[in-house]
């Protein structure tokens, strides 16, 4: 009888050899063999990070934080990853911009995550409206 190359993820050890062999393949010359890889270990990958992960706990910038500690990705690393400024990287880390659609998905391609962990509505401090308030509770 035939092992199976891959199972069903039961384990953080497991999920971290998937993506790490996930990335592998993505590196690689792709034929169709390896496309059908790809698209089996991200199906595996999306589905343990559904049970298994609180992304709607977090809030886009707060889960970024989190990718960033883990991966150990300084704002700098941000700023050629995403090929936008430091200034709106700092903006985005400081809550004073939202994510763009190019950057949503730019973050879940590189940190293997549906676009949806990203694409949430969070608070942004000073923002137009907020300054507006703020002067008018000053008064």
């Amino acid at each position: 009888m035939e092992t199976l190359k891959y199972t069903v993820i039961k384990s953080d050890d497991q999920y971290d050899k998937y993506c790490a062999q996930l990335e592998d393949l993505l590196d690689s010359n792709q034929d169709a063999n390896v496309s059908d890889e790809i698209d089996l270990l991200t199906l595996l990958i999306e589905k343990y990070d559904e049970e298994n992960n609180s992304f709607d706990e977090a809030d886009p910038v707060s889960l970024l934080r989190s990718f960033m500690e883990e991966h150990e990705i300084k704002a700098k690393d941000l700023v050629a990853l995403l090929g936008i400024s430091k200034g709106y990287v700092s903006d985005i880390l400081n809550y004073k911009k939202g994510l763009s659609k190019e950057v949503i998905r730019k973050l879940s391609t590189h940190f293997k995550v549906r676009q949806e962990a990203f694409n949430r509505p969070y608070p942004l401090f000073n923002t137009k409206a907020t300054v507006q308030k703020r002067a008018s509770l000053a008064n």
